[in-house]
């Protein structure tokens, strides 16, 4: 399990005339994710999603407030790099070796992780079929398409096997094969017991896929709950238009163009 505990993330801006303000990021932000589940974080450009993630990941420090991940047993891990190693993220810009073919960047982040030869090459078989990678397995990586190259990052994340992935919008740009095979990924492995944190502004492809759904806007929850709870609380048929109810506004109210995908 992992959860956020009253996770708050403040910056400095700056604003007219030079001046600066502080401002909150996420502001306080509280909810766990279980073993098994795939959560959804859904919000426009700007919400938070990006640095609530960061923080989640161990990438982030936190102004206040504490992640807390837990083993199978219940009992809380504390240290830093026990912590990382349970979590296989994967950011919205992950830059990825381009002159190594698919199989040496993944062989060189088994062997970081101090796998032997032997388990190195069963690691990779087995990833290559999950997300069925064999016909570009063997090539530049700066030769891929941006779906292949997109299973290669997600490829990179589970070498370790972790318990829990977070994944900033992983299907975001990618042909419809592509988002499959990234979306059947994330549903085996919520049936293996896995965690999947997974941001999205596709509220389509996140009604269909994920148990719970937490929705933020300017740094705070504005609703959680499961797709069915959250179109009953507004009395809408569909999570689009329940997220535009809890904010209370319209598509022309969310920045930066985000009306076309949520």
């Amino acid at each position: 399990m992992i959860a956020a505990n009253s996770l708050t993330k403040q910056f400095v801006r700056t604003v007219k005339k030079g001046k600066k303000e502080e401002f909150y990021a996420v502001d306080h932000v509280s909810f766990e994710a279980k073993d098994g589940e795939i959560l959804g974080i859904l919000g426009p450009n700007g919400a938070g999603k990006t640095t609530l993630l960061r923080m989640l990941g161990c990438l982030m420090e936190s102004t206040e407030g504490e992640v807390l991940i837990t083993d199978k047993d219940g009992t809380k891990i504390t240290d830093k790099e026990s912590l990382k190693g349970k979590i296989g993220y994967l950011s919205e810009n992950t830059k990825l070796y381009g002159r190594f073919s698919v199989r040496e960047l993944l062989t060189l982040f088994a062997e970081l992780y101090g796998f032997s030869k032997n388990e190195i090459e069963e690691k990779i078989q087995s990833i290559c079929d999950l997300l069925k990678m064999e016909e570009f397995i063997d090539n530049r990586i700066e030769k891929l398409s941006t779906g292949q190259k997109q299973r290669t990052s997600i490829a990179r994340c589970l070498i370790h096997n972790p318990d829990i992935y977070i994944f900033d919008e992983p299907t975001l740009g990618l042909d419809i094969i592509s988002s499959k095979a990234i979306i059947d990924f994330m549903k085996q492995e919520r049936e293996r017991g896995k965690t999947v944190l997974y941001s999205t502004h596709y509220m389509e492809e996140a009604e269909f896929m994920c148990d719970r759904i937490v929705m933020i806007n300017k740094g705070s929850i504005i609703a959680s709950g499961t797709p069915q709870e959250l179109r009953e609380e507004t009395g809408t048929t569909n999570l689009r238009d329940a997220f535009f109810a809890y904010i209370e506004g319209t598509e022309e109210d969310v920045e930066g163009g985000a009306e076309d995908e949520l």
